[in-house]
């Protein structure tokens, strides 16, 4: 695949997790899309392919972990916050035991 693909693949990649990360929440929206516009805007004139490669590694490492880690809070009283992760950040929560119990 062509660089240019590669881009646009990356490009569109990340507004799509961005999408689905910041989830009603406008204020989030608005800033991470002017960000990843900005960012590729900045360095559309690229033509080594050297320092593409590496943007593009940037760029996916970023879009893993936005997908991976960030979880949506809100403020909902005071001293409380309501977490909202999504779906596929959640994980079953069994506890380690050294010495399984035998059934």
């Amino acid at each position: 695949m062509g660089s240019r693909m590669k881009v646009l693949r990356v490009f569109k990649d990340l507004h799509k997790t961005r999408k689905d990360v910041f989830k009603d929440d406008n204020r989030a929206m608005t800033a991470s899309r002017l960000k990843i516009n900005e960012e590729f805007k900045r360095n559309k004139n690229e033509t080594s392919d050297e320092n593409i490669k590496e943007m593009l590694k940037m760029a996916r490492s970023v879009e893993t972990i936005l997908r991976e880690n960030v979880i949506q809070a809100e403020h909902v009283e005071e001293n409380k916050i309501l977490l909202r992760p999504r779906k596929s950040l959640l994980l079953e929560n069994v506890p380690y035991c050294d010495n399984p119990r035998k059934t």
